[in-house]
């Protein structure tokens, strides 16, 4: 399924659902981090995704971030809670989704890299290096919250 993110645009449709997602910064022993190149944009962004009945939000962080890398963290802190109205998400089915992501730190704790169905390229990427991708805005403040702002917690 592709989307299409609608970031303070004028143009953006009016959202029909708001879906409780997660994502984590997860940074290896030389500072760097993990980023995916997504299937469904194309662009990079660090591994997250949609929490799931029965599952925490921890246990969703651990899975998606296994899923889109092969990569086994252990959630550490957080970050924030990101719920920007004007981040609209239209997906190809119809959906549109107001963003509502709450991100955290996590520590690799094993497993090796590996590309998925939602991810076309898995990398360790050093954080001077991050301005050569294309990154949306949206993860861009994610990823800033979470190298820049030590124990306060990010909210909108």
């Amino acid at each position: 399924m592709t989307r299409t993110d609608y970031y303070n645009s004028p143009t953006a449709p009016t959202p029909n659902s708001i879906k409780v997602a997660v994502s984590a910064l997860v940074r290896d022993d030389q500072g760097r981090i993990l980023m995916i190149r997504r299937s469904d944009n194309n662009k990079y962004s660090i591994p997250g995704g949609g929490l799931e009945a029965g599952e925490t939000v921890s246990e969703a962080v651990v899975r998606e971030v296994k899923e889109e890398t092969g990569i086994d963290v252990r959630v550490t802190d957080i970050i924030g809670v990101f719920s920007n109205p004007g981040h609209v998400i239209a997906y190809d089915d119809g959906e549109v989704r107001q963003e509502f992501s709450i991100c955290f730190h996590a520590e690799p704790v094993g497993g090796k890299l590996q590309t998925s169905i939602e991810s076309h390229e898995v990398s360790w990427v050093a954080p001077e290096a991050l301005s050569s991708l294309d990154i949306h805005p949206s993860i861009m403040l994610r990823i800033e919250q979470g190298l820049n702002h030590g124990d306060t917690p990010y909210f909108t």
